[in-house]
């Protein structure tokens, strides 16, 4: 990404050239990241989340948090995205959507594609998570630290 906005930079200002294609690319690449990088996030455990409650509790306080915060807010959340994305993305499927720029990237609809898709990686790492951390309570106490 860094990469492309430094040619798109050097062809516009070192050679007066526009560059749409590579313009709109780096767009694509910002979206991929972003949201292909939310599961992956919950995943490593590396998202952003306010330990208001949390903060003073041990491991199974923290457990129980997280579970109840995945099963309130995470479980349906993916899930609405998800249903709420549909008619969006099949929209923009039916026609193809394209750039609304003269050499644009002809793939809006790729674009748009990866909010469902989000959607539904998320809800199953989600669920990944939840059955981790019903393991985790089930079994038997450790000291806190």
């Amino acid at each position: 990404m860094v990469l492309v906005t430094l040619l798109v930079v050097l062809l516009r200002y070192l050679f007066g050239q526009g560059a749409i294609l590579l313009q709109e690319s780096v767009i694509y690449m910002h979206g991929l990241v972003f949201m292909l990088g939310i599961p992956y996030a919950l995943h490593h455990n590396n998202h952003v989340r306010v330990d208001v409650f949390a903060a003073r509790l041990g491991e199974r306080g923290r457990n129980w948090v997280e579970l109840i915060g995945h099963l309130l807010f995470l479980v349906p959340v993916s899930i609405t995205l998800f249903l709420y994305s549909l008619p969006y993305v099949s929209a923009s499927w039916r026609v193809f959507e394209g750039s609304a720029e003269v050499g644009g990237i002809p793939g809006i609809f790729l674009l748009k594609t990866l909010i469902p898709l989000m959607a539904v990686l998320l809800l199953l790492q989600g669920i990944a998570e939840i059955i981790r951390l019903i393991q985790e309570l089930r079994s038997p106490t450790r000291q806190d630290s």
